[in-house]
């Protein structure tokens, strides 16, 4: 027999009644019940229960064990009974009476409980982030990953893609957020950069022939963490292809997404062709470029209704309007309930209507509206009795931050969102550029690698803030998985592009010298995406951390609590590495968070 085992603690079944076994694994829990011992085993397989009965070397030995403590154990295969299964394990039928026990890893008191959730605070969980591992619902999000790239690489490969490897040391690149840098040993005072994305890479295995690239891609950014982004480190699915349009790339990834979310979504549905959405129509409707749409309610522009109205609080204001059906049965809490939402989303308040049996209109702000405001928001809204109408009012963006929030909880709260669905969309058409509102300047808005829609010659002949990219978004349920374009594969168009975000020719070829150099030998047309594992993941996962999907995170302020990281070096390494430490205080510089 195996030094350890003859079967994992997942596998035993009633076929195997009266059969010798050898298993090794954790002490999951233990009972006794009239000097009875009851164990559960657990592996990375699954659970058993063990019996040890009085009296017994095995019994004796057991009794004394912490939870946790690693043991290998010999024994028999014996039914449980009937009137004794346990339906909620594979291995509910049996039970292994034990004959003999070793102690293969003590295990001191441990810090929080395994086998049940007893609210452990985050900091704690990832301290001891081994333990926190072998709870059950973080041990199955873990195998969830790892089958989810396992899949996407079949996937890929299936498609003609071929998994190729990208630097990790490189130079500075221009992704939106901050590189984490590292010092030269050899070239004082140079560093490299940890990429942020392999962005001129794959551009240049397109360039170089290979038509068809992807890889599983770790990419370095220091921003801030929030709960569906980890701070530091994040995996993609980073893909790029060669003579394609816009149209190309979405049948690749729609087919890759779509078979994904119906192998590992459990019979949550997944609608499809996903629909493509202007960025600008986006906003309008759905307040956000990253819509849920299991929400089935959408925002209407209504400013032009109160343009020239004896409304003070909406004249000459930006005015959006969130109409509600089948609310007749509502209460006054449902209606100060959204109001308080919205509060917490930023709003000073909610105005709000409703329409009564004769069409007539009730609620706080009835008694400002005139006839014809009232027959303006009926033909915009399309109001019926039953309805219930609420508006934000104020600065285009603002009003979209908050009455997109308010669309989704309405939707919620009202019966109108649909659950075990997965909604994708493409957002399409975005601006190649925006100004800054602090310096007024035009700087890139997505992916400054992105083709202008209309080429050169919509960069010389019209206002930068009207031209268009061939830049993408895909979102689900309201998380944006992934950014892409088709790429900019002329140095013309490159230089003129950034020359409007305020580059020089220098300044590009300095920066951009490798790409710029590549493009004047023969560029074919290309585009790709990279959407993230992570937030794959934590939508299969049902998670709303994606924390909650990396065995090895860092926490909220960017540390590892589990390693130490980050932790200070020697002067001796410091000197080796050419550097000095500054410990005077901070100095942060202005930083836009990546999009």
């Amino acid at each position: 027999m195996h030094r350890y085992r003859s079967h994992t603690c997942g596998e035993l079944r009633a076929a195997d009644v009266d059969t010798d076994v050898r298993l090794s694994g954790w002490l999951h829990n233990r009972r006794d019940l009239g000097g009875i011992l009851f164990i559960d085993l657990r592996d990375h397989h699954g659970l058993v229960q063990l019996v040890a009965r009085p009296g017994t070397p095995a019994n004796e030995a057991l009794s004394h064990l912490t939870k946790e403590t690693v043991v290998r154990v010999d024994g028999k295969v014996m039914s449980r009974g009937s009137e004794n299964v346990n339906p909620d394990l594979p291995t509910g039928e049996i039970e292994i009476e034990v004959t003999e026990v070793e102690v293969l890893g003590t295990a001191e008191q441990i810090p929080f409980t395994i086998n049940a959730d007893d609210g452990v605070n985050e900091e704690r969980r990832l301290e001891y982030r081994f333990l926190d591992l072998r709870r059950e619902r973080m041990h199955r999000n873990i195998m969830l990953r790892s089958a989810v790239i396992s899949a996407l690489r079949q996937k890929m490969t299936a498609l003609g893609f071929n998994e190729l490897a990208t630097p990790i040391l490189s130079a500075t690149s221009p992704e939106g957020a901050r590189d984490f840098l590292v010092p030269s040993r050899l070239h004082a005072g140079k560093f490299y950069a940890l990429p942020q994305a392999p962005q001129q890479f794959k551009q240049l295995l397109m360039i170089a022939g290979f038509d068809r690239y992807f890889q599983i891609a770790p990419c370095f950014r220091d921003e801030d963490a929030r709960a569906d982004r980890s701070p530091g480190e994040f995996y993609q699915l980073d893909m790029e292809m060669s003579f394609v349009e816009q149209e190309d790339v979405f049948q690749v990834i729609e087919k890759v997404m779509t078979d994904l979310f119906e192998e590992f979504g459990n019979g949550r549905h997944v609608t499809s062709p996903f629909p493509r959405i202007p960025f600008r129509e986006a906003m309008l409707k759905y307040g956000s470029d990253k819509p849920d749409l299991r929400a089935q309610l959408e925002l209407v522009d209504v400013s032009g209704v109160f343009a020239d109205s004896g409304f003070k609080a909406f004249a000459g204001k930006h005015v959006r309007a969130l109409a509600v059906p089948d609310t007749a049965g509502q209460s006054r809490k449902f209606f100060d309930g959204l109001g308080e939402y919205a509060v917490e989303q930023g709003a000073k308040g909610l105005a709000w209507v409703r329409v009564a049996e004769g069409g007539e209109l009730s609620g706080p702000i009835a008694k400002f509206l005139t006839d014809e405001d009232v027959k303006a928001l009926t033909e915009a809204l399309g109001l019926v009795p039953g309805h219930a109408v609420f508006f934000g009012a104020g600065e285009f963006d603002e009003v979209s931050k908050i009455m997109g929030a308010v669309r989704v909880e309405a939707a919620k709260r009202a019966g109108h969102f649909e659950e075990n669905v997965f909604r994708f969309c493409w957002i399409v058409d975005f601006p190649m550029f925006e100004k800054d509102e602090e310096t007024g300047k035009i700087e890139f808005s997505h992916n400054p690698f992105s083709m202008p829609q209309g080429g050169l010659e919509a960069l010389n002949t019209m206002d930068p803030l009207d031209i268009l990219a061939w830049q993408y978004d895909i979102v689900c349920n309201g998380t944006e998985l992934s950014s892409g374009a088709i790429r900019n594969h002329e140095p013309e168009v490159m230089y003129r592009a950034f020359e409007i975000a305020g580059y020089s020719k220098e300044e590009v070829e300095k920066e951009f010298g490798g790409m710029l150099r590549a493009f004047k030998f023969g560029a074919p047309p290309h585009g790709g995406i990279a959407p993230g594992v992570d937030r794959i993941v934590m939508l299969l996962a049902d998670e709303p951390n994606i924390r909650e999907t990396i065995a090895f995170p860092l926490n909220g302020n960017a540390q590892d609590l589990l390693m130490g990281a980050p932790s200070e070096v020697d002067d001796a390494r410091l000197k080796e590495l050419h550097l000095s430490i500054y410990k005077g205080p901070a100095k942060p510089t202005p930083y836009k968070p990546t999009k």
